[in-house]
């Protein structure tokens, strides 16, 4: 197989000529052409290893040979629609009610995070029968046309924000309005969404939902201060709203502590809905939302039956159940804790003796590194990021 591959200059070419460039790729000047992957390991068409630091899909690593045999097996009995009674549907929500507060134990099967985010939408709509939404600056939530309508990272290139749309401050304690020696960060980022909110309302607009990454990871890495997101519940809520907890990049374990981001805000708080996607399938499309009985039953009332081809099928959520298993056999939430740490310590390390990085934050294995160009104005060092991330990803390391 390998003799038959082409050439990197030939895939580049013939893809230049077949796939759009809007569809584009890491280090778009010169490539990396990864042609398999083991582990933590990935290796171009020469056999040049690199780490994977992105890691955003292969959650127990790639080609796990536990995920990769619970795919194999399913694909020689069974895979069709989600339509027939079948047990691996039933036994992957169960293990997933397990992870949850008891509240969340309605589960919707889909094939990725856009359409999860999707439904989260429509189903916070059917509810409240409201139609605005309040999300995070710097926020991005999927590629759908109703998602980039609520991803400010993506709608201010385009046709701009929607009048149903409203935008909060992100809680960021290192350059948001409300630092590190704020008395209260978590109040005051909770109280500028309450000002997004009676804003709204001023202007007859009624709240379906607020929509936030339990950490936010398009936004820099930023971790919110404890306490916020009750806070921000309250307010929504009083509005008419419920809460979205995006985990399709921050969830699944990968804080250590917790199995979900938004438990890192106390037990006390719970979303009304959670959306799940890239990691459970440890590459394979699956995705998922969890919500409460009531905000389920509104959306039965309807009358419209919700259908997904592929959404729960048999191979689906076999790998699903797999990357559980793996989770749990191989301790990786704990595993998280001990090599974020790890992490985190020379991280910190390395800030002590360059002044370019001005903070370093994160919890388990959900770090960032804030390069800046000057320690008192705490400017983004942008270029200087751009240039770091281009030289790791030719010399071996894949950031």
């Amino acid at each position: 197989m390998a003799a038959d591959r082409r050439a990197k200059a030939d895939t580049l070419a013939l893809r230049r000529q077949l796939i759009s460039s809007s569809c584009r790729l890491f280090f778009p000047e010169d490539p990396v052409k990864i042609v398999r992957a083991q582990g933590q390991y990935m290796y171009d068409e020469q056999g040049t290893e690199y780490i994977d630091c992105i890691n955003n899909v292969a959650h127990v690593g790639h080609c796990h040979p536990l995920v990769v045999q619970a795919a194999h097996e399913q694909n020689q009995m069974l895979n069709t629609n989600s339509r027939y009674l079948h047990d691996n549907i039933v036994d992957y929500a169960q293990r997933l009610s397990e992870t949850l507060p008891e509240q969340l134990c309605v589960f919707y099967f889909l094939n990725s995070g856009s359409e999860a985010n999707d439904l989260a939408l429509r189903l916070a709509r059917h509810y409240t029968g409201h139609q605005d939404v309040v999300v995070l600056d710097h926020a991005y939530h999927g590629h759908l046309s109703s998602l980039i309508d609520i991803s400010p990272y993506k709608f201010r290139n385009l046709d701009g924000q929607k009048e149903w749309v409203h935008v909060a401050p992100l809680p960021d304690t290192y350059r948001g309005p409300y630092q590190e020696d704020h008395p209260n960060p978590a109040v005051a980022y909770a109280n500028e969404v309450k000002r997004v909110v009676s804003s709204a309302q001023e202007k007859g607009r009624k709240i379906a939902a607020f929509f936030a990454e339990s950490l936010p990871s398009v936004g820099g890495q930023i971790i919110p201060p404890a306490g916020y997101f009750s806070q921000v519940a309250e307010h929504i809520r009083r509005a008419g709203g419920v809460f979205v907890a995006d985990e399709i990049q921050v969830g699944f374990g990968r804080v250590g502590k917790h199995f979900w981001a938004f438990q890192l805000q106390g037990k006390d708080f719970v979303p009304d809905i959670v959306t799940m996607g890239k990691s459970i399938g440890n590459g394979h499309p699956v995705a998922c939302v969890a919500t409460t009985q009531p905000v389920a039953r509104a959306f039965e009332a309807t009358g419209v039956e919700y259908f997904n081809t592929f959404g729960g099928s048999p191979v689906s959520c076999a790998v699903g159940l797999a990357v559980l298993n793996v989770l749990e056999k191989e301790q990786l939430q704990a595993h998280a804790t001990s090599v974020g740490s790890f992490l985190m310590e020379l991280l910190g390390q390395q800030k002590i003796k360059h002044p370019i990085i001005g903070d370093v934050r994160g919890v388990g294995l959900f770090i960032g590194v804030d390069l800046i160009k000057d320690v008192a104005t705490r400017t983004p060092a942008t270029e200087e990021a751009a240039y770091l991330v281009s030289r790791h990803g030719r010399e071996g390391e894949k950031l």
